[in-house]
C-alpha cells in the first residue's frame, strides 16, 4: 500500500489524473491475471466445505467481545476518516497532489518502520493514543489553505500516525483465540477497507458544501472526536479470551 501511494503520486505528477487512473486500472487487470494463472494451487488449511454461515458466526463472536470491539473501532474509524482527507488531495492541490501522495507514503513508511523495529515493547501501548491523534491533528491546518511546502510537511507528519494500526493489531491478536486469529485479521481488513470508502465518500460530500480544505479539517476533527470517545473503552481491563469463548469460536470457524 505504501509503495502504491508513492507510485500513484509519481504517476499523477508525470501524467494527468485521468491517465494515471487508466494506468492503475491496467495494472489491476495484470495483477488479476497473475493471481488467476500464476499462483500455485495449494491444499486448503481448513477441512470441510467453506460456509458463509460459519464465517458470520465467528465474526459475530469476534465483535461481541467488548475489548476487541473497541480495538476494531479504533482500527477502522479514525483511519477511515483520515483517508477521507487524503481523498481530497486532488481538489485541494490540483496538479501538485502527487507530491502530497508521495509525502503520505514516506510518512507512513517512516512510522511503520519505527513502530515495527524500534519502539520498545513497554512503550507500545502508551503510544497508541498519541499516534492516532497525530494521524488527524495536522489536517486541521488545511482549513487555512496551506502553501504546498507546508502541506507536504503536514501530510508527512500526519502519516506517521498510521503506525498506530500496527500497535492496535498486536492488541487485537492478544485478545483473539489462536484458532481464529486469521479470521480476526480478515475482519479487520474488511472493516478497514469499508470505512476507507465511507470516509472518502463523506469527505467528498462535505467538500461539495465547504470546499476541499475545510472538508479535510472537518474529517480530521471527526477522527479526533472518535479517538477521544474510544479512550475509556480501550483503557478498560481486557482479559484474554476464556476457555468457553475459545471453544465457541473454534467450533464456529
Amino acid at each position: 500500500m505504501i509503495a502504491g501511494f508513492a507510485a500513484g503520486g509519481a504517476l499523477i505528477a508525470v501524467l494527468s489524473p485521468r491517465a494515471a487512473l487508466l494506468v492503475c486500472a491496467g495494472l489491476d487487470l495484470v495483477a488479476a491475471l497473475i493471481f488467476r494463472y500464476g499462483l500455485i494451487r495449494r491444499a486448503p488449511r481448513a477441512v470441510g466445505r467453506p460456509s458463509i454461515g460459519q464465517t458470520w458466526r465467528v465474526n459475530r463472536q469476534l465483535w461481541s467481545h467488548r475489548a476487541r470491539r473497541a480495538v476494531y473501532l479504533a482500527l477502522w474509524v479514525p483511519n477511515g476518516l483520515v483517508v477521507g482527507c487524503e481523498a481530497l488531495f486532488m481538489p485541494y492541490a490540483g496538479e501538485s497532489a502527487g507530491v502530497l501522495f508521495i509525502a503520505g507514503a514516506l510518512g507512513m513508511l517512516a512510522g511503520d518502520t519505527l513502530a515495527g523495529r524500534f519502539i520498545p515493547p513497554g512503550w507500545r501501548r502508551g503510544l497508541e493514543l498519541p499516534l492516532r491523534m497525530l494521524l488527524a491533528a495536522p489536517y486541521l491546518l488545511f482549513a487555512l489553505m496551506l502553501p504546498l511546502p507546508v502541506a507536504v510537511v503536514a501530510v508527512t507528519i500526519a502519516s506517521v500516525g498510521f503506525a498506530a494500526s500496527l500497535l492496535l493489531q498486536e492488541r487485537l491478536i492478544a485478545l483473539t483465540p489462536p484458532d481464529v486469529k486469521g479470521q480476526a485479521l480478515g475482519l479487520h481488513s474488511s472493516g478497514m477497507l469499508t470505512m476507507q470508502a465511507v470516509g472518502a465518500t463523506l469527505a467528498g460530500a462535505v467538500a461539495e458544501v465547504l470546499g476541499a480544505g475545510a472538508a479535510m479539517a472537518v474529517m480530521a476533527g471527526a477522527s479526533l472526536l472518535v479517538t477521544a470517545a474510544l479512550i475509556r473503552p480501550l483503557r478498560a481491563p481486557a482479559p484474554r479470551p476464556d476457555v468457553a469463548e475459545t471453544s465457541a469460536l473454534g467450533s464456529g470457524a
